[in-house]
């Protein structure tokens, strides 16, 4: 059976989104709340305060040596490796933090001799699985290219809180950043559009204030399992948008966040049920104490989310390439 989760943007009509839509009453007394003024003062500081935290993560990252890398496709043109969760795959603004990007540099370089320009894509420091770097310019641009035009295919594995009931189905809600809880994302809906109306760019930045950007996510149920007493969902998730942390709101957002999220699952840091009321959730949502118990289990383990494959084609030779890797949860 086939599942399409979908929400309406802000001039979109409602028809499309009757089932999944708060009654009227629920609706018109959320938009009087958020339609107050939004500080901006306040969401700055939130911002700048969480900023801190995530570079203190970032300095946190695992260091990978050249010689350890788990190298899954090399030639003189781009190299696949497989990262291990909790390690950066680009250093950020602080280029001494440890990253998987550097280990490739020192292992292979690159033939503009700089490090961030082999970076066509990347995944979070939480998350493991395959990245591609670029060794060469041409590379590069090609790589650029096939992501740009979505020529590439990815997908996950990931454990999620709970029993999802259909074998298979599509996640199709659009993604805002918060601004209740910044720089995170959340599924955007016309009263959080609303509530952005009155401010302005140059206090709050650019990014905060851009349009909502439609995400796509397509799932299938591999199993439904036990893990430790608490009923868990195996999946694989391809995402055909690739949205900033599309996977983790998405999930989140259906009511079944992904195991060991400390941002969008149980008490995280962003704005739960991916920013949706719980009571617009469906039906076979895992329950908050579910949540709450796999939450403590996990506790200090990390993501159970994995970059499982990776297809498309050689940026130079124009060879179909397709590559996996095993999830190590």
């Amino acid at each position: 059976m086939r599942l399409l989760w979908s929400l309406s943007v802000l001039f979109v009509t409602s028809s499309s989104v009757a089932a999944f839509a708060p009654s009227n009453h629920a609706a018109a007394l959320r938009s009087s709340a958020l339609n107050s003024a939004v500080a901006a003062a306040d969401v700055m500081a939130k911002q700048e305060a969480t900023l801190e935290k995530l570079r203190a993560k970032d300095q946190s990252s695992g260091a990978v040596a050249k010689d350890d890398l788990n190298v899954v496709f090399e030639d003189e043109h781009i190299v696949v490796v497989s990262k291990p969760s909790g390690v950066l795959t680009v250093p950020g603004k602080d280029e001494s933090n440890p990253s998987l990007n550097k280990a490739v540099f020192d292992r292979y370089g690159s033939e503009s001799g700089r490090m961030d320009k082999m970076v066509v894509h990347r995944l979070g420091m939480d998350t493991s699985g395959l990245v591609v770097f670029a060794r060469t310019n041409a590379a590069l641009r090609a790589m650029n290219a096939l992501f740009r035009t979505r020529k590439v295919t990815r997908k996950y594995e990931a454990l999620v809180c709970g029993h999802v009931s259909q074998d298979e189905g599509s996640i199709d809600l659009p993604l805002m950043r918060d601004y209740e809880c910044p720089p995170f994302m959340r599924v955007s809906t016309d009263d959080h559009q609303r509530a952005l109306i009155e401010l302005d760019a140059d206090e709050v930045g650019k990014k905060l204030l851009e349009s909502p950007k439609d995400s796509l996510t397509k799932y299938e149920v591999v199993s439904r399992e036990d893990m430790g007493g608490h009923d868990v969902s195996r999946l694989i998730l391809t995402s055909i948008s690739g949205r900033t942390h599309q996977l983790n709101v998405h999930c989140a957002a259906i009511g079944h966040p992904i195991v060991g999220d400390t941002v969008y699952g149980y008490n995280g840091e962003a704005a739960s049920n991916g920013g949706l009321d719980a009571a617009d959730l469906p039906a076979d949502k895992a329950s908050d104490d579910l949540q709450k118990a796999i939450a403590e289990a996990c506790a200090g383990k990390p993501m159970c989310v994995h970059a499982k494959s990776i297809s498309f084609r050689h940026p130079v030779t124009k060879e179909d390439l397709s590559f996996e890797s095993n999830a190590s949860f």
